[in-house]
């Protein structure tokens, strides 16, 4: 099978996710069955990072012990790319001892380099620009409460982050809409939007973005790289927090996400993330299960 990279979610068909969320089904019914799932033996996952992680390194690296390979964690600020060797150059040397590589970084073109020169497939872990892993995780979570999430409304309530360009990629697959709510001079960069995409709305009002949505999300208001920001954030983001007066404008099954780590209290109400229409700490497990059946359809491709 030709190399196939998965740096952004618009990198696979509606086909070839159809395929990775049955396999996703599969690989989590057998974890929790303590059923052996070894596809990946002998196998070898390089994890870079250059950003801090929790949920990324953790689901990766569990996963990739879990399906009978190894996972590597590097660290830039301990490798030679953080003494300034060039991408390309790690590409070459690093896919020359590895089945897999999966890179969590700053600019996406620093990925598309790697993956440009990398003899085996690359995944996006999460850059500023794009967070496909976690919009994976997320449409499974809904397919998983909901069922087929083709038709319905996503309202996205913050800033035109990465998650939000995923969403708006998943949007294209799969047939949905996403309400877009952001303050004035954080909202969406044409640039990172497929020009003539049609499936999504904004809105000026973040409660009105809410109304009838089958899903609602968020994420902090000041992500990795714009701590400098903060304070100015905190003030352009007065009257986003998304609490229980803007989940009642939802559905009344509407579910709520958000990617995680979250600020109660700014972006979303303790009420609201720990109440009955949150599903984040299934969300946040989803990672390690979809991951499973990404690397191991990025690998080996489509098992029978």
């Amino acid at each position: 099978m030709a190399i196939k990279h998965y740096l952004q979610f618009s990198d696979f068909t509606l086909d070839e996710y159809e395929y990775v969320i049955e396999r996703s089904r599969v690989i989590k019914r057998k974890f929790k069955n303590y059923e052996p799932h070894h596809t990946l033996a002998d196998r070898t996952l390089v994890m870079v990072f250059e950003k801090n992680s929790t949920r990324t390194r953790l689901s990766f690296e569990a996963g990739m012990h879990q399906m009978g390979g190894a996972a590597i964690y590097l660290n830039t600020r301990d490798s030679q790319l953080g003494r300034g060797e060039p991408v390309e150059d790690a590409a070459q040397v690093m896919s020359r001892m590895c089945d897999v590589i999966m890179i969590r970084t700053y600019g996406q073109e620093i990925i598309e380099r790697f993956a440009a020169y990398s003899r085996v497939p690359v995944i996006n872990g999460l850059t500023n620009e794009q967070h496909p892993c976690q919009v994976l995780a997320d449409v499974f979570t809904y397919i998983e409460h909901r069922g087929s999430i083709k038709g319905k409304i996503v309202a996205w309530i913050g800033d035109a982050n990465n998650m939000l360009y995923s969403w708006l990629q998943a949007a294209e697959v799969f047939g949905f809409h996403v309400n877009v709510s952001t303050p004035k001079g954080y909202d969406i960069d044409p640039a990172q939007v497929t020009p003539g995409n049609k499936n999504y709305t904004f809105f000026a009002s973040p409660a009105d973005a809410c109304q009838d949505a089958d899903l609602v999300t968020t994420d902090v208001w000041t992500s990795m790289g714009y701590e400098d920001e903060n304070a100015a954030r905190l003030k352009a983001f007065d009257g986003w927090i998304v609490d229980g007066p803007k989940m009642a404008r939802a559905k009344e099954d509407a579910l709520f996400m958000h990617c995680l780590p979250a600020h109660r209290g700014e972006e979303v109400a303790a009420e609201v993330i720990d109440g009955p229409q949150s599903v984040v700490w299934e969300e946040a497990e989803n990672r390690l299960h979809v991951q499973k059946a990404l690397l191991e359809y990025l690998v080996h491709g489509k098992f029978d």
